[in-house]
């Protein structure tokens, strides 16, 4: 038997962890982000996961880089998809020319859930092993936080604190956090931006002394866990358009703003998955998309738009794209970072000389494309997106291809955004009865400055230190 995988930083001033202190550290205590020591390659096994059921898929995938019980593993998987409402839980819709992966049909009908059911569990399966406790810090643009919220609700020896740029997201999203007022649940509306919350999160974490002292850990796409569970869903959907086509390879068109999702679908490359091209799609907040296209990263002003999940100008996971960019070089990275976080700006250098990633494409949508999009894919085909979505298909008919199929990944269920499908389509069409649900509920949310210092002095105000928890506490733990 080979030995598990360890996981280093992108920074390289950290010791190799495991895959369970991966998983409870999130970032690395350099400031960087982890990632496995070797991708695994599993061009060997394609032919034998085709036609897999998703929970099968998903083991399979996961066994590669988390050392857990087969059995065990198996029984995190069926719990984790066990409140999803569509028997493939990721169907995979045919449209004229490109193919719809739907990722949406989870608890809270946004993508999120597929990593984060997987990771609550986790969560709690580890900390039950060491007897210990976590509170976990978060910060979201919209579908995160409920995600993360409804996957860690009412579990001992876990407390979530989740923060969100107040009046930045949308009615449904904020409703989805603030009616879970479960104790251990704790909603954060911050007087800034996402990137104000990012930045807040990133300080507390670096935070060495904090950080221990509280036991955080991290739900945002920073933790590793994440990545992996998301890797699953592009095998599933790619396999099974080459099945329905004959295609060789497929290509895939993301709508990012943090670039954890693409991300996912650059390892799911790397570990042999035929992709032909990773199609990048951003809003008017275009930061990914400029990069890719003259490999100058510079950030700017945040913009308000119809898909606020991606009004992000300072993508968290970017720096895990720029270690393998960097040919894996830690050094090269940090120095990268540092003068990102100096200037705003980061231009390659050195051998890489600026030249574009022949595995990307990238293009921006405005409003008015959105909007546009969103009518005629209704119109035309019978099928709803909603604004997120529409940004993917809407780019993603620049780069169509004969060669390849196009699988656009369909990001969150349209009822999330109401507002946004009526102004499009002049009806009100966008419905689910896990939104109707919420309306009338009471909510639970505490203002705060957007400073280190208030999110520190809440938790320290809402959280024992974990080892005073431990002392005085016997600690049950509900099922993983």
């Amino acid at each position: 038997m080979s030995a598990p995988l360890r996981f280093i930083s992108t920074r390289g001033g950290t010791a190799p962890l495991s895959f369970r202190d991966a998983v409870l550290t999130g970032l690395a205590p350099d400031g960087g982000l982890l990632l496995p020591e070797a991708i695994p390659d599993v061009r060997g096994a394609l032919a034998a996961w085709r036609g897999l059921p998703y929970g099968e898929l998903a083991c399979e995938i996961l066994r590669r880089y988390a050392d857990i019980e087969p059995e065990t593993l198996r029984g995190l998987v069926a719990r984790s998809l066990a409140s999803f409402r569509h028997p493939e839980t990721v169907p995979v819709v045919p449209l004229e020319g490109t193919w719809v992966a739907e990722l949406f049909h989870g608890p809270t009908l946004s993508f999120k859930d597929i990593a984060l059911q997987f990771l609550g569990r986790l969560f709690a399966l580890i900390l039950a092993e060491r007897g210990t406790e976590l509170n976990i810090v978060g910060a979201t643009s919209g579908d995160t936080g409920s995600a993360a919220i409804h996957g860690v609700r009412g579990r001992d020896r876990m407390r979530i604190f989740m923060m969100h740029p107040r009046g930045r997201i949308s009615a449904v999203q904020e409703r989805q956090m603030t009616t879970v007022t479960d104790a251990n649940v704790f909603n954060l509306a911050v007087e800034g931006s996402f990137d104000d919350c990012q930045r807040i999160l990133k300080a507390t974490f670096g935070d060495a002394g904090f950080k221990q002292r509280f036991a955080l850990g991290a739900v945002n796409s920073i933790n590793w866990a994440r990545l992996q569970a998301q890797i699953v869903y592009y095998f599933y959907a790619g396999l099974r358009v080459m099945d329905a086509t004959g295609a060789a390879a497929v290509q895939f068109c993301v709508p990012t703003g943090n670039f954890g999702d693409i991300f996912a679908g650059y390892l799911a490359a790397r570990m042999g998955l035929p992709v032909a091209r990773l199609i990048l799609a951003t809003n008017a907040n275009d930061i990914l998309a400029r990069f890719f296209n003259t490999g100058v990263y510079r950030r700017g002003p945040v913009h308000a738009t119809l898909s606020p999940s991606m009004d992000i100008q300072v993508a968290s996971n970017f720096e895990r794209y720029l270690y393998y960019r960097a040919g894996e070089d830690p050094d090269r990275v940090a120095a990268w970072m540092q003068e990102f976080a100096e200037t705003g700006t980061l231009a390659l250098d050195g051998a890489d000389g600026g030249h574009p990633d022949a595995l990307f494409a990238a293009g921006a949508a405005g409003e008015k494309e959105t909007l546009e999009t969103i009518r005629e894919t209704h119109a035309v085909h019978g099928y709803l997106p909603d604004p997120h979505t529409a940004v993917g298909l809407s780019v993603a008919r620049r780069f169509r291809s004969d060669a390849a199929p196009t699988v656009c990944l369909a990001t969150a269920h349209p009822a999330k955004f109401g507002e946004a499908i009526r102004r499009a389509t002049g009806r009100d069409l966008a419905h689910h009865p896990v939104i109707e649900a919420l309306l009338g509920l009471p909510t639970r949310a505490d203002r705060m400055d957007p400073s280190v210092e208030a999110l520190e002095g809440y938790i320290e105000e809402h959280a024992r230190p974990v080892r005073d928890a431990n002392r005085t506490q016997g600690g049950g733990h509900g099922e993983p």
